[in-house]
Order: C-alpha cells, then sequence, then structure tokens
C-alpha cells in the first residue's frame, strides 16, 4: 500500500511544484552574475538549483560557469543525463547563461571568485572538466550524474573549498569511487 501511495503522490506533488514555479519554461538570468558588459575581470561561479520534476523535492542540478577577463559571455559547464538517449556525450560546455532558471527553480550561489583568484582557479577548473572520466556516462542514481560531475571538479581542484549540499545527489558516488575507478 505504501508503495502505491508513493506512486500517486509524487506524480501529484511534482504537478503542484511545476505549476507553482511562473518561470518553469523560461531560462532567463536570476541576476546573480554579473554582466559580462559591465565586469572585465574573470568570474567563476558554481550554482545549484532544485532538480527538474518531482527529483526537485528531494535533490539539485549543479553547474560551473566561467567568464575569461574581458570575455564577452560565460561558459556553462554542466552534465545533461537526457543527451545520453540521444547518444550524445552528457557533459556539456557552452555559452550560456551562467545564472539561469533550471526548469522554473531559481539557482542558488554556491560559490563566487572574481578577480586574481578567479585567474588562478580558471586553469585549473578547465582542467579537471577535461580530464571527467564520465563525459558520456549518466546514472541518476547513484551517478554519475551532474552533482558527481561538480564534486570531481571539487576534488581535482580542492582549492575552490567547495562544499555542495546534502541534496546535491551524487556527489557522495563521486567521493566513494574516485579513486577506485581510476584504478
Amino acid at each position: 500500500m505504501g508503495v502505491l501511495a508513493l506512486m500517486i503522490t509524487l506524480p501529484i506533488i511534482s504537478m503542484a511544484i511545476s505549476s507553482g514555479r511562473s518561470d518553469f519554461n523560461k531560462r532567463h538570468s536570476a541576476n546573480i552574475a554579473p554582466l559580462p558588459s559591465e565586469t572585465k575581470e574573470a568570474v567563476l561561479q558554481i550554482y545549484a538549483a532544485d532538480a527538474y520534476g518531482w527529483r526537485g523535492i528531494f535533490a539539485v542540478h549543479t553547474w560551473i560557469a566561467i567568464k575569461p577577463v574581458n570575455a564577452d559571455a560565460y561558459t556553462t559547464y554542466q552534465v545533461f543525463g537526457w543527451n545520453q538517449r540521444s547518444g550524445r556525450p552528457v557533459l556539456t560546455v557552452r555559452e550560456d547563461i551562467p545564472d539561469r532558471f533550471w526548469f522554473g527553480s531559481e539557482p542558488k550561489l554556491l560559490a563566487d571568485y572574481r578577480g586574481k583568484q578567479a585567474l588562478q582557479l580558471i586553469p585549473k577548473v578547465e582542467q579537471a572538466v577535461i580530464s571527467y572520466p564520465f563525459p558520456e556516462e549518466y546514472t541518476l542514481w547513484p551517478g554519475p550524474n551532474s552533482n558527481s560531475f561538480t564534486e570531481w571538479v571539487s576534488l581535482e581542484v580542492p582549492e575552490l573549498g567547495l562544499k555542495l549540499p546534502m541534496s546535491a545527489i551524487g556527489k557522495d558516488w563521486m567521493k566513494r569511487n574516485y579513486k577506485a575507478e581510476l584504478e
């Protein structure tokens, strides 16, 4: 009886959450990141937002945004599980709005580095992205997933001092498998 109740309740809760998000289909800026036209310095930011649909009750999606010195735009680094279904790499690197709403969920800033500090960290983060060992693999749980990716970067670049929230499902998978998967 408990499983049946859960199967009925989760979709209803998911619809309620989605309908409560007036910006569900919009992907605009939350006005957290500095505009490239107004900020010439380097910027490195890490974000989290409630995951899509019913998963947002329990979990967040995380991503990284970088703007080099004098750049006109940000580049975002994140993992999209749905890319796997179409045979594309799940790791995506593209010019994008750094602080955009994630399916209606407002992003939360987890880390913000600017100027000289960002300049020192950006090459290390970019190298960690390149060396991510699961660019074509995605498993919702336990991982690898979007949070496993962000955790990978934080483990490769400890200077970030990044502590992902408990709701970053998949981060612990990376911690447990970090050395085992590479051996």
